[in-house]
């Protein structure tokens, strides 16, 4: 199969992913009908803007017809590598500060927080610091078109944004600016990427390192988030009753999961082998929570020494959980409460990828 190599790359200040092959005139042609992708005459390569979401899209576009090689690409933090903006004034900054202040108090998740606040730096940054009771909708319009859309943000990025001003202007400028003259887009529907159970199997016994086995296997056991694993106490474990309390999770919600006995088993290895004293994954320093830089860095070394070669993250072993749940029977109701879904809509998108459901629709071709 035909190879495309995915590289990082800067045009005219904006940060893009190449795409380099061999000359091909049928890989020329296919790599054109891809929406996003252009040819630069100054830099001779083809390339798309890069964004969050890209690799995913690039991925199910040309699978089953090139090979991607996506192993030089970096992921990369726009807003703070490509900012393009001044700092704020004192004014601005102290006002910033206050609107920062009154999240908290209205108990703002600190994501969230964190998430408005860059997002309204980056706008009164990029406006030059003009006098916020001032800004008007033609200033919302500059800024979606000439720096989300110019630098390739995604649309979930588009959407914080936009949340962010309304929450803003209503509460500490109270007026009322209209975001919906920016269009407001549609979040692509990507189907959760699942693996098969044997690769399941063969990442999670990867590691020789119980701890490591461990940290994996439980978030695959119990279709955990990243921090839902790290955030986990060992008084979190109810052992005798074959649950775990996953507390104050997405949406500051608690839920409890349950526990297989080959899971408990495992938990009960690990804990007389490793005696956390307050998390129950605990980094080099006692009582200190595991990074989540050094759990990401577990779950490649499992994927390096399978040789599996396809961008799993640990999300992916979430996914895979609850479409083989679905598989195997369990009610979606139960599967929404397991892993902490606020709808059922959400929950549902694993229908569209479970292979008992699409193994059983017969091809018309058959019948021919």
């Amino acid at each position: 199969m035909k190879t495309i190599v995915l590289k990082n790359a800067v045009f005219e200040g904006l940060p893009v992913i190449c795409l380099e092959f061999p000359y091909d005139f049928a890989l020329k042609e296919l790599v054109k009908t891809y929406p996003e992708c252009q040819w630069s005459r100054k830099h001779k390569a083809w390339w798309v803007p890069y964004r969050e979401d890209q690799l995913d899209e690039l991925i199910q576009f040309f699978r089953g017809k090139v090979w991607l090689d996506y192993s030089q690409l970096k992921k990369i933090d726009i807003a703070k590598e490509f900012p393009n903006t001044i700092k704020l004034d004192v004014k601005t900054e102290k006002e910033m500060q206050s609107f920062i202040e009154w999240m908290r108090n209205k108990r703002y998740a600190e994501s969230t927080i964190k998430t408005y606040s860059g997002a309204l730096i980056l706008f009164f940054s990029f406006l030059d610091n003009k006098e916020l009771s001032e800004i008007e909708n033609e200033d919302l319009a500059y800024f979606n078109t000439h720096y989300i859309i110019r630098r390739g943000f995604s649309a979930s990025y588009q959407s914080q944004f936009i949340n962010a001003v309304k929450l803003y202007f209503s509460i500490r400028q109270h007026k009322k600016l209209n975001p919906e003259i920016i269009y407001r887009p549609k979040k692509p529907k990507l189907l959760p990427n699942v693996l098969a159970k044997e690769e399941v199997k063969r990442i999670l016994n990867a590691h020789k390192n119980l701890k490591h086995r461990t940290m994996l296997s439980l978030i695959y056991a119990c279709g955990l988030r990243r921090s839902e694993l790290l955030n986990l106490k060992f008084t979190d474990v109810d052992s005798n009753r074959g649950l775990l309390i996953v507390r104050q999770s997405k949406g500051k919600k608690d839920r409890v999961v349950p526990l297989s006995l080959k899971t408990v088993d495992l938990l009960r290895e690990y804990y007389k082998f490793e005696q956390p004293t307050v998390y129950l994954f605990e980094g080099e320093k006692s009582g200190s929570r595991y990074s989540e830089g050094s759990l990401q860095k577990v779950l490649k070394s499992a994927i390096a020494k399978i040789g599996i070669k396809k961008p799993v993250t640990l999300h992916w072993l979430r996914h895979s959980y609850a479409t083989h749940l679905l598989e195997n029977g369990t009610d979606l109701r139960y599967i929404q409460e397991i892993l902490g879904h606020k709808s059922s809509r959400t929950t549902e998108i694993y229908t569209h990828v479970t292979d008992n459901s699409i193994r059983r629709i017969k091809s018309p071709f058959d019948d021919l």
